[in-house]
């Protein structure tokens, strides 16, 4: 990887500050009903799982598309949260999007 990857990896692991199993345990209870609860690799949102699979992989294994889920998910944390990434209580349908990809805003980064 180049330096912009080296600096998109660090964001990326720097937005995304839940573990894989707090993730993966987030995605599986969200996605649960009443009666039924998915399969974990087919709970949640399709970037959550795509999260999952970027963090399951080493620096020098990514591709293109990791790169990809990696750009958007920092964007999209930033956009929601900006660059204070400050423990912020906030409405619970906004946390959980962003726990959906990987951010607790409660959680300290």
């Amino acid at each position: 990887m180049t330096a912009p990857q080296d600096d998109l990896w660090t964001e990326f692991h720097r937005v995304v500050n839940m573990t894989s199993r707090e993730l993966s345990d987030w995605l599986r209870t969200a996605s649960a009903t009443q009666d039924t609860e998915p399969l974990p690799d087919q709970a949640g949102t399709p970037t959550g799982q795509e999260v999952l699979h970027v963090l399951a992989k080493r620096r020098v294994d990514l591709t293109g598309e990791d790169e990809r889920v990696m750009r958007k998910v920092v964007e999209r944390v930033h956009r929601e949260r900006r660059d204070d990434l400050e423990p912020t209580a906030g409405q619970d349908a906004w946390r959980h999007r962003l726990m959906s990809i990987g951010h607790d805003p409660l959680k300290p980064v």
